[in-house]
């Protein structure tokens, strides 16, 4: 076991791991820390504590010092430089003609570096942005492109389900997501239902399917052949997961007959096919 302090350096941001370096730090302290990208100003998330080896990755870096009221000065500072910045690069972009959009802008806490991310379609020849950059503001430049999703990440806002965005509020990372859940799911391919604000799946049909996955491996499949406590044998025609509930086609009946899974015994199962997605489907 080891012991950590979590720290965030932005509030939708990821938790990382610091030694705390014999200080006893508490949440929603700031504290100086050394970054692969320098020295940062980070909020403490998780006060100390103590983790698994296998949770941190070696060599954890140590914190530096507590913040003092000078360096939160500092970084408060660099937060309004970083909207000047932006409306600065945004000018610019525009004179340069470049099919990006710009989406935030952070100042390293010792000033040597501005990070710009932005959006676009495809590559962009920003080299002679760069430079106007730096000569207007005599630091380090760095331009980096992003995803949809990241973009979302950052700038926040609501979901069609009225909560803010999961992957601003709490998701770590992204995990993949594909049109094969929302089939298994039931829902509709309608990509305004199934879709974020940032044009990609929403990141929730990943939250349940683990549970369709295991409920498709206890409930019979349509084309199955089941046999009834009573020893009936039919074939299952309609099923629902999340009920457990199916209709059922006995022998020597003419319309089938509402079961649940616990009422009866598979004997065998259809073929397993892939899922048939059409090609409207995929262009949608």
């Amino acid at each position: 076991m080891t012991e950590v302090i979590g720290v965030k350096f932005k509030q939708d941001g990821r938790v990382y791991y610091f030694d705390p370096d014999n200080n006893t730090v508490t949440v929603g302290q700031y504290v100086i820390v050394e970054t692969s990208r320098g020295t940062e100003c980070g909020i403490v998330s998780e006060a100390n504590h103590s983790v698994s080896d296998s949770k941190i990755v070696a060599p954890l870096k140590k914190v530096l010092r507590i913040a003092t009221d000078k360096d939160i000065s500092r970084m408060e500072a660099n937060r309004k430089k970083e909207a000047e910045a932006l409306k600065v690069c945004e000018e610019l972009v525009a004179q340069h003609k470049l099919d990006m959009r710009l989406t935030q802008v952070e100042y390293s806490f010792d000033g040597s570096k501005i990070l710009f991310y932005f959006t676009s379609e495809g590559r962009v020849d920003f080299r002679e942005l760069v430079k106007d950059l730096a000569a207007k503001f005599h630091t380090r430049i760095e331009l980096r492109q992003i995803g949809v999703r990241d973009e979302a990440r950052m700038l926040g806002g609501l979901g069609i389900c009225g909560q803010p965005f999961c992957c601003a509020r709490f998701l770590p990372d992204f995990q993949p997501v594909s049109i094969k859940m929302a089939k298994e799911q039931g829902l509709s391919l309608n990509p305004t239902k199934i879709s974020g604000s940032c044009g990609r799946l929403m990141c929730c049909l990943k939250y349940e399917q683990d549970s369709y996955e295991h409920l498709m491996k206890i409930t019979p499949g349509l084309g199955a052949i089941v046999k009834t406590g009573s020893g009936n044998k039919g074939v299952v025609t309609d099923v629902n997961l999340i009920t457990g509930n199916m209709l059922v086609k006995l022998d020597g009946n003419e319309l089938p007959t509402k079961l649940h899974r616990s009422e009866v015994k598979l004997i065998s199962s259809p073929k397993k096919k892939n899922i048939k997605i059409e090609a409207e489907e995929i262009q949608e």
